[in-house]
């Protein structure tokens, strides 16, 4: 597993971050049978993918030309060499493992390993092991130990082989802190504009009427990145607490690599109240956006009269729909009779 984070040692210093930056490698192995084995993997700083491991050659894909940039400055050609060792052993181990512990087939072992820098300059590390989606051990950043994640006698033996391994633990101690965080300097120094790309959001908001007893105020946020956003109601310019009558989606991606997402807040339609939707967003430099409903009585009775004529539409649509087919179907019968004649 050394070799892994040996694709973290891009060592080249950097500016202060004024934003809490994650930076994770995923692998995924999945073991058919006893003989076969596909990996699968990538590397992420924030949502912006750095490279991409293909299966076939287990070669780096690399994202962007920064990237590449970034790993001139350190040995890139003996970390791939590296890398490579490391997961013919790492199939090497899991099948005896396998063999050992009695596991069933097919299996999937799932590598998560990073760090996390915070703006004040401190690093978090992690690596982390899952089996078949279950965590099965961790290690423990700056107890140079493993930590085994359920009781199992698989979680034990992975334990105990990677305990042993004291030189390892020492250096990945080291690699998770000290080396990590160079590397994410070390992006950012070659790709600044595509990791620190600021789009502001557009927000609007709309009512739907479900019923005349309710109010449905949506508040629309799209076309923003980086993805971390804040969507709150104000309700007589005091925030709405969390509750039943607020929901709101997921945040999703966009197809320009932006993202949105809706909240909605239910109200009683002539309640009284003003409403406006406040979107906080790192690209507004530390502004909120406001956008207000227009005003609660103008709106309501604008949405209530929307909902009345849609439904009064649909019923002479229906009406008509009907009255067609009734003359059509009138008029075969009458053909019908002067045939028959």
């Amino acid at each position: 597993m050394l070799p892994l984070l040996l694709l973290l040692l891009f060592l080249v210093p950097g500016s202060a971050l004024e934003e809490p930056q994650l930076f994770q490698l995923f692998q995924t192995s999945i073991f058919p049978n006893t003989s076969s084995a596909e990996i699968a993997g990538r590397a992420v700083l924030g949502d912006v993918q750095i490279f991409s491991l293909d299966p076939a050659t287990w070669n780096l894909d690399l994202s962007y030309p920064w990237v590449r940039q970034a790993i001139a400055e350190s040995d890139a050609e003996k970390i791939e060499s590296h890398y490579k060792i490391y997961m013919r052993n790492l199939v090497r181990y899991v099948r005896d493992v396998g063999r050992q512990a009695g596991l069933a087939y097919p299996l999937v072992i799932q590598i998560r390993a990073g760090c996390e820098l915070s703006p004040n300059g401190t690093t978090r590390g992690f690596f982390d092991v899952a089996e078949n989606g279950a965590s099965l051990v961790a290690y423990e950043v700056g107890l140079q130990k493993w930590a085994a994640q359920q009781q199992s006698l698989l979680a034990e033996m992975v334990k105990t082989f990677l305990d042993k391994r004291k030189a390892i633990s020492g250096l990945m101690d080291h690699i998770l802190v000290i080396s990590c965080k160079s590397h994410i300097h070390s992006l950012h120094k070659y790709g600044k504009e595509t990791l620190e790309r600021q789009v502001q959001p557009v927000a609007v908001v709309f009512a739907r009427v479900p019923s005349p007893a309710h109010l449905l105020l949506v508040c629309r946020v799209t076309g923003f990145y980086p993805r971390p956003v804040r969507v709150d109601w104000l309700r007589d310019g005091q925030e709405v607490p969390p509750g039943p009558e607020l929901n709101s989606t997921l945040t999703l991606p966009n197809a320009d690599l932006t993202y949105q997402l809706r909240s909605v807040l239910a109200v009683t339609p002539h309640d009284g109240h003003s409403y406006a939707c406040r979107v906080q967003h790192s690209s507004l430099g530390g502004r909120s956006l406001l956008v207000p409903w227009a005003s609660s009585k103008t709106g309501q009775k604008a949405s209530v009269v929307i909902a009345v004529l849609v439904t009064a539409a649909a019923a002479v649509i229906g009406a008509f729909w009907c009255w067609r087919r009734r003359t059509q179907v009138d008029g075969d019968l009458l053909e019908t009779r002067d045939l028959a004649a």
